[in-house]
């Protein structure tokens, strides 16, 4: 499906993640360094974040690991691009989504530097989150932006069910859509003010929003081939995009700036 820009576009995370087999050598400075060069340019700030991994067990106690994350940023603060190594997987997010091809090429970027760095032997998972949030007047013109079928009963009805609608101000929808490049997990809904339906992934705000949050992944091992990998995203990009444009509507597109 074409896309449809949308300047004043509610994306306001992007997250790519590959995992791979453990790479102990992650944990060194050393070893990250030539890493580092690769994305200097474009990420020159570095931080490194100890990690305790705590697991509970059958038996007394808990097994406690640590672990270090490294993450590269565009900024000092407030950051707009961030990519996080581990010695499990990569990832590349962004708050300032621009278009597809821009987030397509930095992970090509990514993936390749992981590639030339470690050679990770295989790629165990490969996932591609949206999220959009949606707020102040666009919250109140909900009905006219989404598809009847997706709001449920936040979609005004005049009949029995609007007591119910205008009492609403939580509800959260989980979806699982299977499809051919893998699967989709998706959950939308309301949200009341100073909350949030994923705490490590999206940031509480005042006043209520309606979330968009469409997670695409494939657990399928695959050989750790930068490319390949690539256009595997891109697969999934489109497919999001496409599940995207079935939820909302020409309203949605024009109100964000789109030209319909």
């Amino acid at each position: 499906m074409a896309e449809v820009s949308l300047p004043k576009a509610p994306l306001v995370r992007v997250i790519a993640q590959v995992r791979f087999p453990p790479i102990l050598s992650i944990l060194r400075a050393d070893s990250v360094a030539g890493f580092q060069e690769v994305l200097r340019s474009e990420y020159p700030f570095l931080q490194k974040n100890d990690i305790k991994n705590i697991e509970f067990g059958l038996g007394p106690g808990a097994n406690v690991t640590d672990t270090v994350m490294w993450r590269f940023s565009d900024r000092q603060e407030h950051s707009e691009w961030r990519v996080s190594l581990g010695v499990d997987f990569v990832a590349l997010e962004t708050w300032r989504y621009v278009s597809r091809a821009d987030f397509i090429n930095r992970l090509r970027v990514v993936l390749a530097g992981v590639e030339g760095c470690f050679e990770p032997r295989e790629a165990q998972r490969l996932g591609l989150r949206y999220i959009d949030r949606l707020e102040g007047e666009a919250v109140s013109r909900i009905s006219d932006l989404v598809q009847p079928g997706v709001l449920g009963i936040l979609q005004p009805d005049g009949g029995a069910l609007e007591t119910l609608r205008r009492a609403t101000v939580h509800l959260m929808t989980q979806a699982q859509f299977v499809a051919e490049e893998g699967v989709i997990q998706a959950r939308w809904g309301s949200l009341p003010s100073n909350a949030t339906h994923d705490p490590d992934a999206l940031q509480a705000i005042e006043g209520p929003s309606w979330i968009l949050d469409l997670d695409m992944f494939s657990p399928e091992t695959v050989p750790f081939k930068s490319d390949a990998l690539v256009t595997k995203t891109e697969a999934f990009a489109e497919r999001a995009y496409s599940v995207f444009r079935l939820m909302v509507t020409d309203d949605f597109l024009r109100f964000y700036g789109g030209a319909v």
